[in-house]
This record gives C-alpha cells, structure tokens and sequence, in this order.
C-alpha cells in the first residue's frame, strides 16, 4: 500500500472522535453504544451524544473554551466516558488524573496542567480538600452517587468543597442542559488530551495527544472489528487503554462496548455471557488468576474469539485452547506513539474455538484478507517464536533499533525502538510544558520510546524490556523515580534506592526499597509502612523494604542498583 492509499484508510472515516460520535447517533440512533454492567444500563448512541453534548454547553457555560484544559478526578468509568466527550465537544483538553493518587502526586498534576475546571467525585473531595494550599482555584464540577447507585458510599455524603475553589457544580445538572450538537470546529492537529506518564526520569511527563493520535491509535485494532463486536472493558479510564483502546475503538467501529468498574475474577465470565462480548484485554495477573480457577468442560463455551494479551505470557496457546479464544492479539503501543505494531495469533486453526452459536464478529478468513491488506503480522499460537513478539510496523510509521549513538542495529541486535510518523499530528506533540524532554525524546528526527526491542530477517519486531527505571505493578507503569522522591520526603530518610524485582505471579514486578536512614535516626519497617500507606497510592508501595548503612555507588555518586537487585534476589532464592 502506497502513502496516498495509507492516508485515504486513514481519513475516510473521520478523524475527530465527536464527529464520530455525531455520526453514529443519526446512522445507529437507537444501537447501544455504552452497556453498564454495575447498573445494568443501557445508552444508544444517541442518548450517549445527548449526554455529551448537554455537559459540553455546561462547560461552555463556566467560561471553558477550545484549548482549555479540563482535569478528570473520577473513579466511574461512565461518568468519566461522559466528561470525557463533554469535554472534546467543547474543543477543550480532556486531562484524566489516576484516581488511586493524592498528595504531592494529585498536586503536581494538577499544578502541572493548570485546568480550568475539575470533575471528581463526592468520595474523592477530602484529597482535593488536603492539597487545596498547593493548587490554583477553579470550578469545580460534583459527581455524587445516589442511594440506589452501586457507588453510593453513605460516609462519603457530607463531604463538602474547601472555600477556596471557586464554585461547586453537580454533574447532574451539566447531564441535563442544552443537547444539541456544540459548533466548535475541530482539525486533527488540535490538542484532545494530556495523559501523564509515569516517567523514568524527573517527574511525571503529560503527554500532549492531538485527536489525530486516537485515530492512529486505533487505526489497525479497528480494521478486524465490525458492528457485530462487543468490546468488553474493566480498565480504568484515566489510562489510555480504557479510555481510547476500548471505548473509542468501540466507538470508530461502531459497535457495543460494555463497561465494569474494575477486574473480577470471580464474575469475569459471567460478565461475558451477560454482555456478549467478543474482545477484551487481559493485563498482566489477570491471565494466571483466571488461569488458576478450577477447570470445566465448557471453559471454551463463551462468546470471546479476540482477546489482547499484554505482556503476553509464555502459555498463552494453553490460556486460547482452555477458552476457546481464536486468536489472541498482542503489538507494541505507547502513550507517546500510540499504535506502533500489531500481531495477531492465530490460535486454534481447525481446534475448538468459539462455538459457532456464539461466535460474533469478523470471520477467521476476513481477519485473515485484512491482515493480508495491512501487512500485519499473523503467527501460528503453537510457534516457538511468539516470546516477546510485537510484530511489524504499522502502515502509518517508520521504525528501527537503534544503539546509543541512534546507528541502526543488525536483525537480531538489541536496541532502541525509535519511531518516526509518515504524516502530520500521529505522534504526541510534545511533553507539555517540558521543552527539553521533548526534544530529547526526538533527537535525531526518531522519536525514542524507552524500550529494548530487536527485529529478525523479516522485519518482525520482538520486545526485550524497558529500557528506563520504569516498574510494571498491577496494570500501573510505575517510576522508580516517583517512589524515590517521595520516601526520600520522609524525615528520618537520607537516601534511597528503589528497582524492580521479578513478581511471584505473571509478568509483573514487585517493587523493592533500600533506605539509608538520617545519621542517629532510628527507623523500623512497621513505621515507614504507615507512613507510605499515607503518603502514595497501593499500587505504588514496595513489598519488600530494606534498611542499609549506605547504598554502593558508581564513581560518579549513581546508586548500583544492580547491586541491591542481586542481594535481595539471593536473599528471597529468586534466580
């Protein structure tokens, strides 16, 4: 496929999400777009483009205008979907906030970004509240459950806004204004979200993401899906695999996505027959926890065929025949780039998949004519050589490995993956308010994900491991530099160390400190727990703390964590 074809797959459908959404509530008026599995709620896609249209003259009424940005303190994932549309329809910067943090992390995002109005929930005031002395005032716009709402929380019902922001509005009075379609005019290139990452470096980075990046980030994903799909979803919507790899694929594609408010073992599959969904993500322990359930004859009977796995683990063709799922999906993306490749696994060939009965969605040999199509990858689920595999390049990029000087690397040399777009606005514009960062990041005319890749002869690109001090903790990326700087806040701590260690369970990592307390301080691990359960979210905290007289370091003062890792490793008989 030549440039010119590339780009007419790229733009014939639209490539601003509101318009996309306008669309579907002419052409689908009355077809569900958004199924609540906690309230057991239905919208069409015309009652979600009222909804969003309603909180857009809402916004516009607290003086939000195009290029304002919006901050998004919430746990529903509903009510997040909702602001979140209400929020592009204005032209303004949807700018989500992880919902686990508070303190000197809640505050610096909001510092960072500088919004002009703030959703959160009743439950969440009290961590706004604590830090109203470090940020900036504005509106700020009330979810509250009622009684009868699976989320209501009774002791939260009395909190109540600090005087010092400016003005409290309730959500259910912004869901039920105007709804009429908002003329605010959009193009590609214009600012639709700021998503923070955790960072390897320095504090956390928002990525500036123009609503052409959501287009490349489901560009491929969408091509193997039709209106028959229903995309399953427990991911939280602060984080761009929730938001815009489920929901806004689902909304490209014109089909069902169906929303829980988290990951349950327990009601996982009953929550895929309610639903009748086709796809779903799977993240790092939810593979070996489902996997891990006693086993039955029917495991296979359900209506998933697609199912993205990441990181992919070395099982996954016993996971697909357990299950019954056809092919499982896996690729390379990334807050900055979005969707850089894709592979699709083809499972099962002639073994029992989905049952026919049950089987919705594009057929094998479809899938198969528009992998063909769009050179993306298709492997055989019972080849040795699916470790680590991303696939190749999407249509829309450029891509090598590189070394530290930015040489190209040999077929089969590890290095950097570097990326370069093939047209305007598909990447991230830049790390707001970070000039430097960004153009570290797209030094020598190649954007650098951060990440230890290789290619074979084919040019089929397979992951190694991050390159930065990033930690992958419960579907988190977590930066090693986040946790130092804030156990280094602790008054009798000097210095300290932290890295990842392999997890028991999955592909994950467990998180490791070495703390050297201040000179003739003493300090106990029970007493730095309860500071920590203060001071960062769950996710966030070290398993294993350890208390030394000095960490070893390099000549030039950098910690050898290599070091550390080796003696905790020895210590716990991890290999």
């Amino acid at each position: 496929m030549n440039c010119e074809e590339i780009n007419n797959e790229l733009t014939k459908d639209g490539e601003i999400v509101t318009h996309i959404l306008e669309k579907w509530a002419i052409q689908a008026k009355d077809r569900t777009f958004i199924y609540y599995g906690e309230e057991h709620l239905r919208l069409s896609f015309h009652e979600f483009n009222k909804i969003a249209n309603s909180i857009a003259h809402g916004l516009i009424s607290l003086g939000i205008n195009k290029g304002d940005r919006v901050s998004v303190f919430l746990r529903n994932p509903l009510t997040t979907a909702m602001a979140m549309f209400g929020i592009w329809k204005t032209g303004a910067v949807f700018c989500p906030i992880n919902f686990n943090y508070k303190g000197r992390l809640l505050a610096y995002q909001i510092n960072d970004s500088d919004p002009k109005a703030i959703f959160i929930e009743r439950d969440l005031i009290p961590l706004l509240n604590e830090v109203k002395g470090e940020i900036g005032a504005c509106p700020v716009i009330v979810y509250a459950p009622k009684e009868k709402d699976h989320d209501y929380k009774p002791e939260s019902a009395g909190n109540t806004l600090d005087k010092h922001f400016t003005r409290e509005v309730s959500f259910d009075e912004m869901t039920t204004g105007d709804t009429s379609n908002v003329d605010v005019e959009l193009e590609y290139m214009d600012t639709a979200s700021i998503i923070y990452t955790s960072g390897t470096t320095g504090s956390p980075k928002g990525v500036v993401q123009p609503y052409r990046w959501l287009n490349n980030y489901v560009f491929n994903w969408r091509r193997i899906f039709n209106q028959e799909d229903v995309i399953y979803s427990d991911l939280p919507m602060y984080h761009v695999a929730g938001a815009f790899f489920n929901l806004v694929r689902a909304l490209w594609v014109g089909c069902e996505c169906a929303i829980w408010d988290k990951f349950s073992i327990r009601d996982f599959w009953a929550r895929i027959k309610e639903s009748g969904s086709t796809s779903a993500v799977l993240l790092d322990v939810m593979v070996p926890w489902l996997m891990n359930t006693p086993e039955t004859p029917d495991d296979y009977k359900n209506t998933l065929n697609k199912v993205y796995m990441a990181p992919m683990p070395q099982y996954h063709h016993d996971v697909a025949k357990r299950f019954g799922l056809d092919f499982v999906i896996t690729g390379f993306g990334q807050t900055e780039t979005g969707s850089g490749a894709i592979c699709i696994i083809d499972e099962l060939k002639n073994e029992q998949g989905t049952p026919p009965e049950l089987y919705k969605g594009m057929s094998k040999e479809e899938i198969f004519s528009i992998a063909k199509k769009f050179d993306i990858t298709v492997v055989d689920g019972k080849d040795d050589e699916t470790k680590g595999i991303l696939g190749k390049p999407s249509l829309l990029f450029e891509a090598s490995i590189v070394n530290d000087l930015d040489e190209e690397c040999a077929p089969g040399e590890a290095g950097e993956l570097v990326f370069r777009p093939k047209f305007p606005s598909l990447f991230v514009k830049e790390y707001f308010n970070k000039p430097e960062a960004s153009l570290k990041a797209f030094r020598n005319l190649w954007f650098h994900t951060g990440d230890a890749c290789f290619r074979n002869a084919d040019g089929v690109y397979f992951f190694v491991d991050r390159m930065g001090s990033v930690i992958r903790v419960k579907g988190e990326f977590v930066s090693s530099y986040q946790v130092e700087d804030i156990l280094n806040g602790h008054p009798k701590v000097n210095i300290c160390g932290v890295f990842p260690i392999p997890a028991e369970v999955g592909g994950e990592q467990d998180i490791v400190t070495f703390i050297v307390p201040n000179p003739g301080e003493k300090l106990n691990e029970e007493e730095m727990r309860e500071w920590i359960k203060k001071a960062m979210p769950k996710f966030m905290w070290p398993k294993y703390i350890r208390f030394v007289d000095q960490l070893p370091e390099t000549p030039t003062s950098k910690i050898e964590k290599y070091k550390l890792r080796e003696q905790i490793k020895k210590e716990l008989g991890i290999k």
